[in-house]
């Protein structure tokens, strides 16, 4: 079997169980805000608003919160940047890995916001499309290592 033709099927593999653990965490568990909201919608619209909160009252939210927040909303989505080239079968370029990071975002939270799971979040949005353009930047730097050895 071809280099390539493994790649994209452990890639595959580790894209579906991803999803598996997204799922869970972003629609099943009871940690992480999921228990929020259950009975009523809850939102925020303003971009950056939650952001901004998380980092201005760093000390009374807590570091770990914080943390929580802000760098896994990003972390979530890094796999999904550097894995959907080899879902999709096809060479992707930065922003169409970033708009299909918005958009999976977007239905995240529009999902979260219909299902009274959680609490939509724009904040969230801007910061798991940052993860999946991240993501990308992560597969592509590899993908140019990997190159220049090949050729050494």
């Amino acid at each position: 079997m071809k280099k390539r033709t493994v790649i994209r099927i452990i890639s595959r593999i580790c894209f579906v169980v991803y999803m598996i653990f997204l799922v869970y965490f972003l629609f099943l568990s009871d940690g992480f805000g999921r228990n929020i909201g259950r009975d009523q919608y809850s939102y925020n619209i303003v971009p950056f608003q939650e952001i901004k909160r998380f980092m201005l009252y760093w000390d009374v939210i807590g570091p770990y919160m914080s943390c929580v927040n802000l760098l896994g909303n990003v972390a979530a989505f890094v796999p999904f940047g550097a894995l959907i080239r080899w879902v999709l079968n096809k060479r992707v370029r930065w922003f169409e890995v970033t708009f299909y990071t918005f958009i999976f975002s977007l239905g995240v939270e529009l999902i979260q916001l219909i299902g009274k799971v959680g609490v939509f979040d724009v904040d969230d949005i801007i910061l798991n499309t940052l993860g999946g353009f991240l993501g990308f930047v992560v597969y592509y730097i590899l993908l140019l290592i990997n190159r220049r050895s090949e050729h050494e």
